[in-house]
Formats: C-alpha cells, structure tokens, sequence
C-alpha cells in the first residue's frame, strides 16, 4: 500500500466515526511530513454550521495545532473531491496538495446538492499552485455513501 492510500485509510476511518455520530459521510486527515497533524470529519449537524464540512474542519484544527494559518508542506487527505469552499480553504492555507477519494458526481448520486466546480477547473481559474491527485480508493470512499445511507440517520443539505 502506498502512502497515499494509507492517508487516505485514515480519512474513512474518520469518516466511518462521523457517520456513527450522526454526521454525513466526508471525512479529512492532514498530514505534513509525513505524519498525520489531524483527522476530522464533517460536523455540518453538530455544530449546525454549513461551513463544518470535513476539509474545513481539518484545516481549522490543523493551524490551531500548529499555532499557523500556512500550512505550506502539508497535504489535505478527502474522502471525496473538495467542494469550491474547501477548495479555497485548502488553497488559503497554503496545503501543498488535495488527495481525495470519491467525486463531486458521486456526492451528487447520493443526493448531495454539490457546486459541480471541479478542482482541476478551481486550480485553473484561479491560479493556485495546489497540486491535485484525484480518485485514490475511489471505490472505497463512494461506498461510504452507502454506509451512510444504510446507518438509517441520513440528512442531506
């Protein structure tokens, strides 16, 4: 298993913790250096803030952590493609790289309401530096929208 899968391992499982809490099935992990600064999940209910997504969650703990809002060395692990919000965000901070897993059409699939701007587009538009490595355990992180489902608490919004 490479590094990149093992990172993003560590973002299902948070995903997987937020899903039995009630949450909707997005999960984070940051990791500079090689070693994992936090996991996070999307909060979006519990904190009854539409922000709380899981990237953002993950980069908010991240700079408290590190005492920093650049994150410069640092790579964002997400279980599915950033939304254009956290896009920025990961961008702001400065991440040197979004991985993520599932796709915006899958969230889609699954009854998300998603801003179809890909990341490829965001980097391209906006100018940023980030680098984007898409689809890694793709199939894993889309099924965990049917986890989410089968949990029998889903909310959308």
């Amino acid at each position: 298993m490479n590094r990149d899968e093992a990172f993003m391992r560590l973002a299902i499982e948070a995903t997987r913790k937020g899903i039995a809490q009630g949450q909707t099935p997005f999960g984070a992990v940051i990791v500079k250096n090689g070693e994992v600064v936090v996991a996070s999940h999307n909060q979006v209910w519990l904190d009854t803030d539409i922000t709380a997504h899981a990237e953002v969650t993950a980069i908010r703990s991240a700079c408290k952590l590190l005492d920093t809002i650049d994150l410069s060395g640092a790579t964002i692990y997400s279980t599915c493609e950033p939304c254009p919000m956290c896009f920025s965000a990961s961008h702001w901070a400065k991440l040197d790289r979004i991985v993520y897993g599932a796709t915006i059409e899958d969230a889609e699939k699954a009854g998300f309401h998603e801003l179809s701007i890909h990341n490829h587009d965001m980097k391209h538009l906006g100018g940023s530096a980030i680098e984007i490595t898409p689809h890694v355990l793709r199939s894993e992180c889309a099924a965990l929208f049917n986890l989410w489902k089968e949990a029998g608490h889903a909310r959308l919004y």
